[in-house]
């Protein structure tokens, strides 16, 4: 308690010497592009949420942590769609000028970027996905969908990840059910997360996806792979967020967020079905999802 209202007192003058060090340190570059206010107006309601948390005297406000995170999100979101973009259009050019393409040494870094800005953007995007279905403000909007299609689409996406490792992926979607009501969105974040998880995670041999009907009232999707399992210790926690049960070094530098799975069990969770793991150690997993066949929305 002593600590937090110490930091209350003593916000004003934090954010004055981080701001003087922002602008003195050449090698954050981005304080070019922001304006003063940008770069000094998070910085207290952050440290105002801290001494709340820290504070005995008072509730633990975590729920301003997460809108100060979130908002956070927010602002960071537009800038960084942005570089990707222009990023993007640069190489684009250049790569339709072969003469010029040796000219330009940069390429390579470019591309690197671009790596790292998508990674930090889905990250975004997945913590604000988390923080709306922590708000109650994810909301479900079942339709009539065609689930071949939506598989379809799904995978022309992905099949390029599985590509590149010269992975074998494998649709099966022939008992998949002729009417199911379902979210389409949620249902193809659901399918995606799924089948790029199982992809990061399998060196060798396949992934498989498989649909049926399992009685009059639901439907199942399945995703199959050959990777390298979870621990049996590990698979409770699995579908918490930022959590990963990955001891290999290569695959926890990958770019996956650790948000994955979390928000497929929260999306499941929203549409009333139920997800099981099935997995052991260097044999591969399991995952399937159990949907009813009319999705209800939520009644708020």
């Amino acid at each position: 308690m002593d600590f937090s209202q110490t930091l209350i007192h003593k916000i004003d003058a934090i954010v004055d010497q981080w701001v003087e060090a922002v602008y003195e340190d050449e090698q954050i570059e981005a304080t070019k592009e922001l304006t003063f206010k940008a770069v000094r107006d998070s910085l207290p309601k952050v440290l105002t949420a801290l001494a709340t948390v820290l504070s005995e005297s008072e509730k633990s406000d975590l729920q301003t942590v997460k809108d100060s995170l979130s908002q956070l999100a927010h602002e960071l979101k537009t800038p960084l769609t942005s570089i990707i973009g222009y990023a993007d259009l640069f190489l684009r050019q250049h790569r339709q000028k072969p003469e010029l393409k040796d000219s330009y040494t940069n390429l390579e870094s470019i591309e690197r970027v671009m790596r790292s800005g998508r990674l930090i953007l889905r990250l975004i995007n997945d913590t604000l996905e988390i923080s709306r279905y922590d708000a109650g403000r994810m909301i479900l909007q079942p339709t009539v969908t065609d689930v071949r299609g939506l598989i379809n689409s799904v995978v022309e996406i992905i099949e390029p990840l599985a590509r590149n490792k010269e992975l074998a992926l494998v649709v099966d979607y022939d008992r998949v059910p002729d009417r199911v009501i379902t979210d389409p969105l949620r249902l193809q974040q659901i399918i995606t997360n799924l089948l790029s998880n199982a992809i990061r995670y399998t060196k060798s041999g396949s992934v498989r996806l498989h649909c049926e009907k399992v009685s009059e009232e639901q439907w199942a999707i399945s995703v199959i792979d050959s990777g390298i399992g979870i621990p049996l210790d590990a698979q409770s926690q699995i579908f918490n967020p930022y959590f990963r049960a990955v001891s290999d070094r290569e695959l926890q530098s990958s770019d996956g967020t650790g948000l994955g799975l979390a928000i497929v069990s929260h999306l499941v969770e929203l549409m009333h079905g139920e997800i099981k793991v099935v997995s052991q150690p260097e044999q591969g997993s399991t995952f399937t999802v159990i949907f009813p066949l009319e999705a209800i929305a939520r009644e708020d």
